[in-house]
């Protein structure tokens, strides 16, 4: 097809049979809708809707999106929608880039217990940069930690890690001020590893002894109270990576920072490069080699197992908020930084770029100042899914 760019959803159209054939019997309902809205999205599969245009006569028929959160196509209107919610919420202050990532040898753990571990993750992760920050001395002040997870490498395996934005400074413990960190340097990296190594390797001993951890498959032999307190030991004699990027930038750039990080799904259709004799070519990163630019190429079976890897279990919130930013208390809190501060509330507007702006209004193409409107849908009928919990048998090759 002339100027058509590969799209995961051609990989999935060309291989599913052949997928299905070798891994079919592990596959979780879950993954399986995975497979199947990304292979329907925008296709006469899902439906068409007619769009209209208010203010001129402009009209065009579209086909409908899955809006499945796995799909790389449907990520950047919701991501836009999810940024202008966000911008209510920015400080006009430089904002801090944490990252926590964990051994290699947790990786298969996570895999068998996601829901479990991947909270557990985010409960180390955010307990331990506000305990530090609240440290005086550290910061000595209640921050705010926006959080999210990513369960992949560059090369689609397993590397489970949190990317956290967290605004530089925070409230003085009495509430009395505001508290801002130094220029260069938010808080100390070798202290935030060694105490997120402790919080989670006591919360996965914990769950030891309540036995919420599943052993199957290759974890067998972990299940033994010898060998998995092995592990645990042998996990705390060796330092736990954390990165800490120095403060950067205002609110604008807050907004395409996270734009870079919110709503990635394992990969996206530009890093794609082509698809000959069952083979998929695509961009990647080697974080071996500083980073440096290249392509790998894997059986299209492989890529697709690799994808589906990555989809997390039905309803788990990937992105989530604490300390100041926890949606219990944001509006209060922010209200009493925003008065130290002796800001206002941001202008969204002026917030999002153009390209944002009209995918959010939906704006017409042709007259530029009417709005979309869907007039009429035509709805494809097809079966429903249920949800299960992801399925051991397809990750043993992992």
């Amino acid at each position: 097809m002339n100027g058509h760019r590969l799209e995961v959803a051609d990989v999935f159209h060309a291989h599913e049979n052949e997928f299905l054939q070798r891994w079919g019997h592990a596959l979780s309902d879950q993954q399986r809708k995975v497979l199947r809205d990304i292979g329907r999205c925008r296709t006469a599969a899902l439906g068409t809707h007619l769009e209209r245009c208010d203010r001129c006569s402009y009209k065009t028929v579209a086909y409908d999106s899955c809006r499945n959160r796995h799909c790389p196509k449907c990520q950047s209107s919701a991501r836009d929608r999810w940024l202008m919610k966000q911008a209510a919420s920015l400080l006009p202050v430089p904002d801090a880039h944490v990252v926590f990532t964990l051994p290699e040898q947790l990786a298969p753990l996570a895999l068998r217990n996601q829901r479990l571990f991947y909270s557990l993750l985010f409960r180390a992760a955010s307990e331990t940069l506000l305990e530090i920050a609240a440290d005086p001395r550290h910061l000595g002040a209640r921050i705010g930690v926006l959080a999210v997870l990513h369960t992949w490498s560059q090369n689609l395996r397993h590397h489970p890690h949190l990317h956290c934005l967290v605004p530089a400074g925070g409230l003085a413990l009495d509430h009395s001020r505001w508290v801002a960190s130094r220029r260069r340097f938010f808080l100390p990296v070798r202290v935030l590893g060694r105490m997120f190594r402790g919080k989670l390797l006591a919360f996965l001993r914990h769950s030891y002894r309540r036995s919420d951890l599943c052993f199957a498959g290759k974890l067998a032999e972990l299940s033994t109270p010898r060998a998995f307190h092995s592990l645990l030991g042998t996990l705390r004699r060796t330092e736990w990576v954390v990165y800490s990027k120095p403060p950067f930038g205002g609110p604008e750039h807050v907004l395409k920072y996270l734009a870079r990080y919110t709503h990635r799904v394992a990969i996206s259709n530009g890093r794609l490069l082509s698809l000959d004799n069952g083979q998929v070519r695509f961009r990647w990163r080697d974080s071996q080699h500083n980073n440096r630019s290249s392509v790998m190429k894997l059986d299209a079976v492989e890529f697709i197992r690799r994808f589906l890897l990555h989809v997390l279990p039905a309803g788990f919130i990937k992105i989530r908020h604490f300390g100041l930013l926890a949606n219990r208390n944001r509006r209060q809190a922010l209200t009493l930084c925003r008065l130290h501060l002796s800001a206002t509330t941001p202008d969204i507007d002026a917030l999002l770029n153009q390209q944002q702006k009209s995918a959010l209004n939906r704006s017409c193409p042709q007259c530029q100042y009417g709005t979309l409107h869907v007039v009429t849908r035509y709805k494809a009928v097809g079966p429903t899914n249920s949800c299960q919990p992801l399925s051991c048998a397809l990750l043993d090759s992992s």
